[in-house]
């Protein structure tokens, strides 16, 4: 228990001290009599297991998992004398109405907190069970961008990722950049955009800064498709009678991959294939199946602070533990749940209305994800919530903007696809 006056929280100690305690005791932390002698919390944690987005879930419930071992690693929440946190799963399936059943079925079975869930029209669901419970729980939306997930007036919903607003704008922010960088500035562009709510909503926000900051290209096509498609060749074909020097795509994992593919087979010759808020290009599959061709791709994406020395010893232990690099689906997630810690331990309690008191108090300075720090606003947004633009180099993903924490320098315009060995 903390000295009055002193702040309570999780902070850069907890989490070392847990990654070593991992390190030393396995997943679990402690021995089985210790664990019996501290109360459990509940955290639920809602990603997409199956379906389309299952290699995008298997990333965030180890990003979920991570946390709640280098918590309970830590000493658990000493607020509570020690309670363990436990990671309770469900699976939405990529499908609103299975997200809305599982939500229902955690706060039935005693969550405390919820996490998730990736996809911002199952986070819809689950908000819209959270609102209609008898007894509703807090819900921490660690990836889901969709700026209308808390606006709908739950006292109960955060959100400690970025926005599609802050997406868009910063997606354009940082192309403006890399166009003042090179000396190159394209005139024509295209985009691509899936229709689920999350395509749909960022491709508006897009469209919105590109408006709002005089970008210096045209749109010259906004093509349209399901997500789950498997054959965007009449969509390249259309794109490339465009003749864009842009590409511009927001996409998931799986059509990110047969849009290359398409664009390589049909011989596009773009400036540059780049997300101005995209899911699809920074994951660790996107790079292991395209090879070469997923090259100098780039990303306007909520990322991590590969300058920040606890990031860097978190991306370790996970490259470590699951043999892949950190990036947003797991940076994201594990930060989901350190936030729920750091207010949990605030709280001292798990009732939801001693919850949301102290989240409303949160002021997280040092954590490993883009941005400033974590505070939130009266709707439940991460004020501080920020991206960077990432591009693929070595078969990783790379930050190259901004400056400040930049891992290598941009290259634009990219070689054409056919080029790369």
């Amino acid at each position: 228990m903390a000295s009055r006056g002193k702040r309570v929280g999780v902070d850069r100690r907890t989490v070392l001290k847990g990654m070593g305690a991992v390190g030393a005791a396995g997943v679990l932390g402690f021995p089985a009599v210790l664990r019996g002698q501290v109360r459990e919390i509940k955290i639920g944690s809602i990603q997409p297991m199956t379906g389309p987005l299952a290699a995008i879930g298997k990333s965030t419930r180890q990003g979920n998992q991570l946390a709640v071992d280098h918590i309970n690693g830590g000493g658990g929440i000493k607020s509570m004398g020690g309670a363990k946190l436990t990671l309770v799963p469900g699976d939405t399936q990529y499908k609103p109405e299975v997200a809305r059943a599982e939500t229902e079925r955690l706060m039935g079975e005693g969550a405390h907190v919820l996490v998730g869930a990736f996809d911002s029209g199952t986070i819809n669901a689950m908000i819209q069970a959270i609102k209609q419970a008898t007894k509703p729980i807090p819900l921490m939306i660690d990836i889901g961008a969709a700026d209308q997930l808390t606006q709908q007036g739950s006292k109960y919903v955060f959100r400690s990722f970025v926005t599609t607003q802050t997406l868009g704008r910063k997606g354009i922010e940082y192309m403006l950049e890399m166009f003042k960088i090179s000396g190159v500035t394209p005139k024509r562009a295209v985009l691509l955009h899936v229709t689920d709510l999350f395509g749909q909503v960022q491709k508006d926000r897009t469209l919105e800064w590109h408006k709002k900051l005089n970008a210096p290209f045209e749109f010259v096509e906004i093509i349209a498709y399901p997500t789950t498609t498997q054959d965007l060749s009449t969509e390249v074909a259309k794109a490339k009678a465009a003749k864009p020097d842009l590409l511009l795509a927001v996409t998931r994992l799986n059509d990110a991959i047969l849009l290359v593919q398409e664009m390589y087979k049909q011989r596009v010759e773009v400036q540059a294939i780049m997300g101005p808020g995209n899911p699809g290009f920074y994951h660790p599959n996107f790079s292991k199946t395209l090879g070469k061709l997923a090259e100098y791709t780039l990303d306007n994406v909520p990322w991590y602070n590969p300058k920040s020395a606890l990031t860097q010893k978190v991306a370790a232990d996970y490259e470590k533990r699951f043999g892949e690099q950190l990036t947003t689906d797991s940076a994201w997630s594990y930060q989901g749940v350190m936030v729920v810690a750091d207010i949990l331990e605030r709280a001292g309690s798990t009732d939801p209305d001693k919850f949301v008191e102290a989240a409303r108090k949160t002021n997280i300075k040092e954590h490993v994800t883009s941005g400033g720090n974590i505070q939130f606003s009266e709707n439940g947004d991460n004020i501080g919530a920020s991206t960077a633009m990432i591009q693929i180099r070595d078969g990783r993903a790379r930050v190259v903007l901004p400056k400040e924490i930049a891992e290598t320098q941009l290259v634009y315009p990219v070689p054409k696809l056919w080029e790369r060995g």
